[in-house]
């Protein structure tokens, strides 16, 4: 039986928002430095420099755009980002976790917080991996399993 918990849809639509706002403000940003005439005459001073806020709208608007592009990247790469428990163990990213290696399952803050801590050993070192249901969805399915799956 694999039970999956794939990234959450909290996370993703708040990053999507940011896009849209970040987007939505260099347009509006570059409309005002650059072509509302009104706009332009009150900030522009009397030797004909524009003051801090039409310099504002005139040069924020690609790094607007740069944060939104660099905020899409991030959401591209994560997207398919999930946690898998299944017959073997517990995957995460690139941390593959036997049943066996697992030593003891934090939930005390599950409830109020939302996240556990796994405690694990790989090889010689004492691990830790902290997992919150912000991040990913169906997380308490999983943590039923692990737990159902250790304490047989």
């Amino acid at each position: 039986m694999i039970i999956e918990a794939p990234l959450s849809k909290y996370r993703k639509h708040n990053l999507l928002i940011i896009i849209a706002i970040l987007a939505g403000a260099a347009a509006w940003f570059y409309y005002d430095g650059h072509y509302n005439q009104k706009f332009i005459q009150e900030h522009t001073l009397e030797n004909g420099k524009p003051d801090s806020t039409l310099y504002f709208n005139q040069m924020s608007p690609p790094f607007m755009l740069l944060g939104a592009a660099v905020l899409g990247i991030r959401l591209w790469m994560i997207k398919d980002k999930k946690v898998v428990a299944d017959a073997q163990g517990l995957q995460y990213e690139k941390t593959s976790i036997r049943y066996d290696q697992i030593e003891s399952i934090d939930k005390t803050h599950f409830g109020t917080k939302g996240y556990f801590i796994i405690h694990y050993t790989d090889g010689d070192q004492k691990k830790q991996l902290r997992l919150s249901d912000r991040g990913f969805d169906n997380l308490p399915a999983v943590l039923d399993h692990l737990v159902a799956k250790i304490t047989s």
